[in-house]
């Protein structure tokens, strides 16, 4: 098989010319709260890190196995949660350095890795004689003597092991080991080409007159892009957001628009070296005989059977409710810009490349909002001030920036948090800027996860990767709205990490709940009280104007329809291939366009994401799971509901959501955890309302 070629060929390739004495993560971290020593980690370090973690896991495990004692809670499941935490640590930078400055190098080491790191995890999931010992311990533990997170913490190991092929007879077993290791080498190709494909490619214009249209900063940004490149005097533009969404949004040059937002749209669907379309089929039938394998109707019913929505019908009867009302708003949008395009005297038919673009002139006809001014007052420095300050405001929590500790790139920053007295509570990393070597889009990790095994707590490690608008020469790093939520978003991600309070960090956390703690923080982001505090303009100082505000908050549901139906568009598409039943051949084009005539999707409107660059659900872990957005949108304006209705910093609300949804989340039923915060289930109207959808419903 190519993974296991590929595994062979590049362990001999790399130079294995560290030892314990000279690889840094073969010793104690002689650094500030012991955070990752990033100026002594070398590329070469880490394959033999990370092939060192898998040994010292397999003794820990072998110790369980060979115990001589009657398996119980302690010597057997804690014991196993409590493994492999030398892996964890060597994984934890290698997985965030892969994703913000992946190199030719780490990526043939994360290839390498992948069948290592798949044979390790089959070894012990099929492991008979420790799958034995968790199932006495299942099976015969009274769970009156254990805690709710300990009984979690029992449940989800045992589950663990029984849905990925404890009880499976030998053959199935073997064969299951082959599919996990060929998927995992698949998904890691998958993000890779995407990554590959959207850094490769670029425009560069020389006539001033192609950029009719763009303001002064978007000339900026192309101009500085294109000198990095070697090419002065030029303007260059890229698939990066904060290159083509302007474009789009600006550009009167509706050719070029047309140019770039079909490259971004056919990204992985080129027929190229880099092409997804038969590796995502490779993946969606490797899914569907996993599935067989192990008992389940699709692999959509395996992946949320562990999750806040249980079945497939019960996410389609969701995206349901909602499409028909976002359809009926974005149709209305669209008659809206094709009667502008004939006011102009356009003579064509809209199309998706013009929706952007003409979507922002009625946008600042109906609102008078120029985002150029917008941004003025959204410098990212402040804009992250101010998630720091409604994290204060609501936790007493404080972040202080550290100049002291190791960082993995210049633009890198730190921060220590602490809590209202004082205390260490954890470190922040923010890395918020495009370069070649980074993963697209947004995302919060982890280089440390909180713990509190046998009274020993150990502080998080969290870091929030973006991909913002970049300073110029002549302007700071202002930012859009749209990255400003993103910021706040990514924030809440990294709060749910900084703030948990539990013992074991082997808990169960759904895809559809997760998404709560950064979307309720997109709520604040957008209230005048706190805009007050942090849109400050970046010359004068001057807080945003009462009138600005107001024309933020009128035009909050503009161009809603679309934005929602792209989104619920891509939902469908993914849970689509996922209950799928029979292996076989398949156009993912057609395929797509079967599922898109379906739920009669506008053909002016393309969906968020197509198959051959769908990243979350093809190489990241929201297979079956992109409609986590949406269901988690129900509980975090329901959530936030119970703010506006006493007070955006209620203290004792603050207490609750800190303490159940931040620092318990996990350690019990979510849905449990919900009801202890808000005292009853989630209700949708307030997201219909959020939305606009409350009178389309």
């Amino acid at each position: 098989m190519k993974y296991q070629l590929i595994s062979t060929l590049i362990a001999g390739v790399i130079i294995m010319s560290c030892n314990s004495t000279d690889n840094p993560f073969f010793s104690e971290w002689d650094t500030p709260f012991m955070v990752p020593p990033f100026d002594l980690i070398k590329v070469e370090h880490y394959l033999p890190a990370l092939k060192e973690g898998i040994e010292r896991q397999k003794v820990e495990i072998a110790a369980i196995v060979n115990s001589s004692e009657q398996p119980d809670f302690s010597n057997t499941i804690e014991a196993f949660e409590a493994s492999g935490r030398f892996l964890e640590r060597v994984e934890n930078v290698f997985d965030n350095i892969s994703g913000t400055d992946a190199t030719d190098e780490l990526d043939n080491i994360e290839e390498a890795y992948s069948s290592i790191k798949s044979d390790h995890r089959s070894d012990i999931l099929l492991d008979e004689k420790l799958f034995a010992r968790i199932k006495a311990v299942y099976e015969k533990t009274e769970r009156k003597r254990l805690t709710v997170e300990q009984s979690t913490l029992l449940n989800k190991i045992y589950q663990d092991f029984s849905r990925n092929g404890a009880n499976l007879e030998s053959r199935d077993k073997q064969e299951l080991r082959e599919i996990n290791a060929e998927l995992a080498l698949l998904k890691i190709e998958f993000g890779q080409n995407i990554r590959k494909e959207n850094n490769s490619w670029e425009i560069v214009l020389e006539d001033e007159a192609d950029l009719v249209g763009l303001p002064k900063r978007v000339r900026q940004s192309a101009a500085q892009l294109a000198n990095e490149r070697n090419q002065p005097g030029k303007w260059l533009f890229t698939l990066d957001k904060p290159s083509w969404i302007p474009f789009l949004q600006y550009s009167s040059r509706r050719d070029l628009r047309e140019k770039i937002y079909n490259a971004y749209i056919n990204r992985g669907d080129n027929n190229n070296q880099l092409d997804n379309k038969e590796r995502l089929v490779k993946i969606i039938n490797l899914r569907i005989r996993r599935s067989e394998l192990l008992g389940y109707e699709t692999y959509a019913d395996y992946v949320l059977e562990r999750s806040m929505a249980g079945k497939p019908k019960a996410v389609y009867d969701l995206l349901d409710k909602l499409w028909q009302p976002a359809l009926k708003r974005a149709h209305a949008e669209a008659v809206e810009i094709q009667q502008l395009i004939d006011q102009e005297g356009g003579g064509f038919k809209l199309q998706s490349w013009d929706w952007w673009y003409y979507s922002e002139k009625i946008r600042q006809a109906k609102y008078n909002i120029d985002e150029t001014q917008l941004r003025s007052y959204f410098e990212i420095n402040n804009v992250r001030q101010g998630a720091f300050l409604v994290a204060n405001r609501l936790f007493g929590i404080t972040f202080t920036e550290r100049t002291d500790l190791p960082i993995y790139h210049p633009e890198v920053k730190t921060f220590e948090v602490k809590e209202a007295d004082g205390r260490h509570l954890g470190i922040l990393y923010t890395d918020y800027h495009p370069r070649q070597g980074k993963q697209v889009g947004a995302w919060c990790n982890g280089f440390r996860s909180q713990s509190n095994r046998k009274g020993n707590w150990v502080s998080p490690v969290a870091i929030n990767v973006c991909n913002f608008s970049r300073p110029t020469r002549e302007l700071p790093a202002l930012l859009s709205f749209y990255e400003v939520t993103t910021l706040f978003h990514e924030f809440g991600h990294a709060l749910h990490g900084l703030l948990r309070n539990r013992v074991y960090t082997n808990q169960l956390m759904p895809r559809d709940f997760v998404e709560l703690p950064s979307q309720i923080m997109e709520n604040w982001a957008m209230e005048p009280e706190v805009l007050r505090e942090y849109a400050i303009h970046y010359e004068s100082g001057e807080v945003i104007p009462e009138e600005l505000i107001e024309k933020i908050t009128k035009s909050r549901l503009h161009n809603q329809g679309f934005e929602m139906v792209e989104y619920l568009a891509a939902s469908f598409l993914d849970l689509d291939w996922h209950i799928l039943t029979e292996v076989g051949q398949r156009d993912p084009n057609e395929f797509e366009n079967a599922s898109f005539a379906k739920m009669e999707l506008l053909p002016e409107i393309i969906s968020r994401y197509r198959s051959p660059y769908f990243n979350h659900i093809f190489s990241g872990g929201y297979s079956a799971g992109y409609y986590s957005y949406i269901w988690a949108a129900t509980l975090d304006t329901d959530a936030f509901q119970a703010f506006k209705d006493t007070d955006l910093y209620n203290p004792e609300l603050a207490a609750k959501y800190r303490k159940y949804i931040l620092g318990l989340s996990g350690t019990e039923d979510v849905a449990v955890t919900y009801r202890r915060f808000r005292g009853r289930d989630a209700e949708i109207e307030p997201l219909l309302a959020r939305r606009g959808l409350l009178n389309e419903h």
